[in-house]
């Protein structure tokens, strides 16, 4: 894996239909799905032309109480050792670090605010690109929701090197503070809502024309939550749901 210590470098679906999620996403970003040949779990695909972006699959039946939803993997040298730091650092372990043949190491975590995440070292020898942030198709920002904002980055930044970069004050919310990644900013950090969805970390994924995606959202049985709203640099921001009822995001332009 050439990617640092710290970066995103996959997403993934969980969800209780995935032909529906294949359809619902193709309409809305564009992506292609295909199964992954080495999986026996039902585990497929998203891509955009080339590029492979995301995994999804079906919620494991043994996850009892799971609700469908996107989770973020973040790419360290050491799986083992992340693991047990984030452990000790107050964080849990809901899947111990697993080898899968030709793909890599992994192991499913949550933070202290109780905001799952994976870690993952992969076997590959090429660069990630699910994340990036000009990329059609691809994920442009991570977002987290988190009832201890300050906790959180500190707890990040202990783990991943993450730091704080400017923020946007957003009244009794508090900061919606920024992150960076190196030289890069790779989302932000933003107090839970009361009464909104439980803490977790939210994608938005880039699309082409914002109105034509609100529109796609709505005619194939998503919702929209909120927007489409603008946001500094003259795009515009969706945050939706797919009619399975995960949370997403989707930026870009406004065409018309």
């Amino acid at each position: 894996m050439t990617n640092k210590h710290g970066d995103f470098i996959w997403y993934e679906l969980l969800t209780t239909d995935v032909d529906a999620a294949a359809r619902f996403y193709g309409t809305v970003i564009g992506w292609q799905s295909r199964a992954m040949e080495e999986a026996d779990n039902g585990y497929r695909l998203f891509a955009m032309g080339s590029t492979d972006i995301a995994g999804f699959m079906p919620v494991p039946a043994k996850a009892e109480g799971m609700r469908p939803g996107w989770l973020g993997y973040v790419g360290v040298d050491n799986v083992d050792e992340a693991a047990a730091d984030i452990v000790q650092a107050g964080g849990a372990q809901h899947m111990p670090p697993t080898d899968i043949p030709g793909v890599g190491r992994f192991a499913l975590l949550a933070d202290p605010q109780g905001v799952p995440f994976y870690v993952m070292r992969g076997a590959s020898e090429e660069t990630s690109t699910s994340f990036s942030p000009n990329g059609i198709g691809h994920c442009q920002w991570n977002e987290l929701s988190t009832s201890d904002p300050a906790a959180a980055l500190a707890f990040y930044k202990a783990r991943f090197g993450w730091e704080k970069g400017d923020a946007m004050p957003m009244g009794e919310m508090g900061d919606y503070q920024f992150i960076n990644q190196g030289d890069q900013t790779i989302g932000a950090v933003m107090r839970h809502m009361p009464g909104g969805p439980p803490p977790m970390w939210n994608f938005y994924f880039g699309i082409a024309d914002i109105d034509a995606a609100a529109q796609a959202v709505s005619g194939n049985g998503g919702s929209i939550h909120y927007g489409p709203a603008e946001v500094p640099g003259n795009i515009y921001i969706i945050v939706a749901s797919d009619p399975q009822g995960a949370l997403f995001g989707l930026v870009g332009p406004r065409k018309s």
